[in-house]
C-alpha cells in the first residue's frame, strides 16, 4: 500500500510539473485553437470536422477540445480541460479572443462598404471570361506544372488548397482542392502586411504621409527610439527588440494569442539595434504602423472604413476582411482573408504599377519603393513585400517580388512576364517547392 502511494505522489508531482511547466503555452494553444476554428467556421463557412482534421491536425492543437455555440457564433477551446479560451464572431471584423473572466461584446464597430458589385469580367468585375486561349501558352506544360502542385503520394508534403495563374489579366490556370472552390475566403496569415503597405502608399498619394517622419509617439518622445521613422518600421529597420518564432512562446505569439491591443506590444519594446541599421522581421512593427495609421484619422470608423472604401471597394475585393484585435485595431500582420482570386486582384494592381481600371489607387513610385530591396535584407525584402533580387528562387525573373504568408500563402507578382501567381496552401512541417513551381508556370509561355 505504501508503494502504491508513493507512486501515485510520484505521478502527481510529475503531472503537477507539467502543469506548471506548459501552462503559459497552453493559454496560447487553447487560444490559437479557439481563433482559428471560430475564423473558419464563421468567416470561411468551413466545417468544424475539416477544421480539426485539416487545419488545427498539428501538435499540440490537435489535443485540444471544443465547444461550439454556432447560435451566438463563439468558440471555446481547451486542452485537457485547462486553460479555456474563448473565440468570438463580429460581422464585418471577424474573430476575437476573450480575456479569461470577461463577457463576450455583444457589439462592436466596424466597417461600411457602399460598393455595388460590377458586371464586367474578372479582375475589374465578377464574371467569368469566356475561354480565352492565348497562341504563345503551352498549355500541356501549364496543365502539369498546375497538377504537380497539387498531386502527390505523401499529400502532407504538398498541401495545396487553391492555385490562381493570371496572364494579361486573364485566368489562363485555375485549380483547388477538395473542400475549396473560387468563393472560398482563405486566410493569408503575413501576406496581410501587403494590404497595409498599399494602404500607406494610398495615404502618400493623398499627400498624407511623409516616409521619413520621427517622433511617431510619445512613449518615444525622451529616448533614441523618437528617431525610428515610417521608413525604418516599413522596411523592419526600426531595431526595435522583437522575437519571430512560432514554434515557442515568443513575442509573436503571445501578441496573437494573449493581447487585447497588438500594436502596443512592439511600441514599448526597447531597441536592441541602432535605428536602421538592422534588419529584423516582425510582426509587431505591423501592428504598430496598423495603430500609426488609426491615429491619423479623426474617428475609429474612418479609420475602420479607410481599407475597404479605398482599395477592397475600388478593386472589387468584396470577400476581403481583415481581422480586428479587441482593441478595434486591424491585424494587419496576419488576420487578412479574401478569396485566392481577391489576393491575386492585389497583385494585378502592383503589376499595373498602381493603376487599376482607369483609375491611380497608388502612385508608380511608390510600387517602385516598397519593392526596391533594403539594406540589410540580402536582396530579399523591400517594404512589406518580399523580392528575388538576391535570387533566393534562382530558376524564376530576378524582377518577381512576393506577398509571403505562413503555411504557404504566396502572391508571387512578374512583371516581365505579366503574370500573377497566387498559391494558398497549408504547409506545416515540410517546404514546398515553389522555384520548381513557378518557374515551370513561366516555361509554359513562350516569348
Amino acid at each position: 500500500m505504501k508503494k502504491i502511494l508513493w507512486v501515485l505522489l510520484v505521478l502527481v508531482l510529475i503531472l503537477g510539473f507539467v502543469i506548471v511547466k506548459q501552462y503559459p503555452r497552453l493559454n496560447i494553444v487553447s487560444g490559437y485553437a479557439a481563433k482559428n476554428m471560430c475564423s473558419c467556421m464563421f468567416e470561411a463557412g468551413r466545417t468544424e470536422q475539416s477544421v480539426i482534421d485539416v487545419d488545427n491536425n498539428f501538435s499540440p492543437i490537435n489535443k485540444v477540445k471544443y465547444h461550439i455555440d454556432t447560435t451566438r457564433r463563439i468558440v471555446e477551446a481547451s486542452v485537457f480541460g485547462l486553460m479555456k479560451r474563448k473565440a468570438v464572431f463580429y460581422d464585418n471584423v471577424g474573430c476575437q479572443l476573450v480575456q479569461k473572466g470577461e463577457t463576450p461584446k455583444r457589439f462592436v464597430d466596424h466597417p461600411v462598404s457602399n460598393n455595388c458589385p460590377l458586371a464586367t469580367y474578372y479582375p475589374y468585375g465578377l464574371e467569368d471570361h469566356k475561354d480565352t486561349l492565348f497562341s504563345n501558352i503551352n498549355y500541356n506544360k501549364l496543365n502539369k506544372a498546375v497538377r504537380l502542385a497539387f498531386d502527390k503520394p505523401d499529400r502532407d508534403s504538398l498541401m495545396t488548397r487553391a492555385l490562381v495563374v493570371l496572364y494579361k489579366d486573364h485566368i489562363i490556370a485555375e485549380k483547388y482542392d477538395e473542400g475549396f472552390d473560387k468563393n472560398t475566403k482563405i486566410l493569408g496569415w503575413s501576406m496581410s502586411k501587403s494590404i497595409l503597405i498599399t494602404l500607406f502608399g494610398i495615404l502618400e498619394k493623398q499627400g498624407k504621409l511623409n516616409e521619413d517622419d520621427t517622433n511617431l509617439f510619445p512613449e518615444w518622445a525622451n529616448d533614441e527610439r523618437k528617431n525610428i521613422s515610417i521608413k525604418n518600421l516599413m522596411q523592419m529597420s526600426s531595431g526595435l527588440e522583437w522575437d519571430e518564432d512560432y514554434k515557442h512562446i515568443s513575442d509573436v505569439t503571445k501578441m496573437l494569442f494573449l493581447e487585447d491591443d497588438m500594436g502596443r506590444v512592439q511600441l514599448e519594446k526597447p531597441l536592441a539595434y541602432p535605428v536602421g541599421s538592422h534588419w529584423n522581421y516582425s510582426s509587431g512593427t505591423t501592428n504598430l504602423l496598423s495603430l500609426l495609421l488609426r491615429n491619423k484619422f479623426l474617428t475609429h470608423q474612418d479609420y475602420l472604413d479607410f481599407p475597404v472604401k479605398q482599395l477592397y471597394d475600388k478593386l472589387g475585393m468584396k470577400s476581403a476582411l481583415m481581422e480586428t484585435d479587441p482593441s478595434g485595431t486591424y491585424v494587419f500582420s496576419s488576420y487578412g482573408w479574401a478569396t485566392p482570386r481577391d489576393w491575386g486582384k492585389l497583385g494585378l494592381l502592383y503589376l499595373h504599377n498602381g493603376e487599376w481600371n482607369g483609375e491611380q489607387i497608388i502612385n508608380k513610385h511608390w510600387v517602385d519603393y516598397v519593392t526596391t530591396p533594403c539594406e540589410h535584407s540580402n536582396g530579399e525584402y523591400g517594404a512589406h513585400l518580399w523580392l528575388n533580387a538576391g535570387g533566393k528562387y534562382p530558376d524564376c525573373p530576378r524582377d518577381m517580388y512576393m506577398m509571403v504568408g505562413h503555411q504557404g500563402q504566396r502572391v508571387y507578382v512578374l512583371p516581365s512576364q505579366d503574370m500573377v501567381i497566387v498559391r494558398m496552401g497549408l504547409n506545416e512541417t515540410t517546404e514546398f517547392d515553389y522555384n520548381t513551381m513557378v518557374s515551370s508556370i513561366v516555361g509554359s509561355i513562350e516569348h
